[in-house]
């Protein structure tokens, strides 16, 4: 099959083996992605994952190098759903990662509730701006706000696709990070393993990793903070061993 359309190119995947569909006028993953995939805890040798607002299916494809469970992603554009499916397919992963183009409100219809060992997410992080400060782009303006998914949206959809004792974890903006807890306990997740990522020392920090556990006992750990530059504007040894598996 033709694996690239027009616009699109065909990207190393980082550190993997693998290669990825992009297209910088639809969607190209970012450092977020690629945090959240290392983060999270998953089952190596078996188990039913899923990711929700897949994107072009970065976050599956990590995954994959890192557990030989069934991984399952959800997205609302078309667009990118194609993309997701075409890189799964250049990949020859079809036999463990499947891509499900639907809304994640909707998402149990489909899959049922409480058959997931591990839920991420990567949503949109900024509420709805008003219609002259949105993106004319419509995929990019979907994919950073929430138009069609909020984040309560996506922690409800989470907490009820895991099982009990099943882990969710999210990254997202230092910001909301009330929000999100806030919001994880309404739905009975209980935080357990927070990190936040800066820029460089020195620096706020601009990216939160949150996970939780379905029903757990309260019990939450602040993890070492994780820098992405030195002072010499180069990546850390940590952040280099994140990338490239140096």
């Amino acid at each position: 099959m033709d694996f690239l359309k027009e616009g699109e190119r065909l990207d190393y995947l980082l550190a993997e083996d693998m290669r990825i569909i992009q297209s910088p006028a639809v969607f190209s993953f970012s450092l977020d992605a690629v945090l959240l995939a290392r983060f999270v805890y998953v089952p190596i040798q078996k188990g039913n994952l899923i990711d929700l607002c897949s994107g072009n299916g970065v976050i599956p494809l990590f995954l994959s190098t890192r557990t030989k469970g069934v991984i399952t992603g959800v997205e609302i554009q078309e667009r990118l759903h194609d993309m997701a499916v075409r890189s799964i397919e250049y990949n020859k992963l079809q036999d463990r990662i499947k891509m499900i183009h639907g809304d994640i409100k909707e998402i149990h219809q489909v899959l049922g509730y409480g058959k997931f060992d591990v839920v991420t997410c990567n949503p949109p992080y900024f509420p709805t701006p008003s219609r002259e400060e949105i993106n004319e782009n419509e995929h990019l303006a979907i994919a950073r706000h929430e138009i069609l998914c909020t984040l309560e949206d996506a922690i409800k959809a989470s907490s009820g696709l895991a099982r009990q004792g099943g882990k969710v974890a999210f990254v997202h903006r230092p910001g909301r990070f009330l929000d999100i807890v806030t919001l994880m306990r309404k739905y009975k997740l209980e935080p357990k393993r927070v990190q936040f990522v800066y820029p460089k020392a020195g620096k706020e920090a601009n990216i939160l990793l949150i996970e939780a556990v379905k029903n757990g006992n309260p019990d939450l750990k602040i993890l070492p903070p994780l820098f992405v530059y030195n002072e010499e504007n180069e990546y850390t040894p940590e952040m280099r061993e994140i990338l490239y598996g140096e």
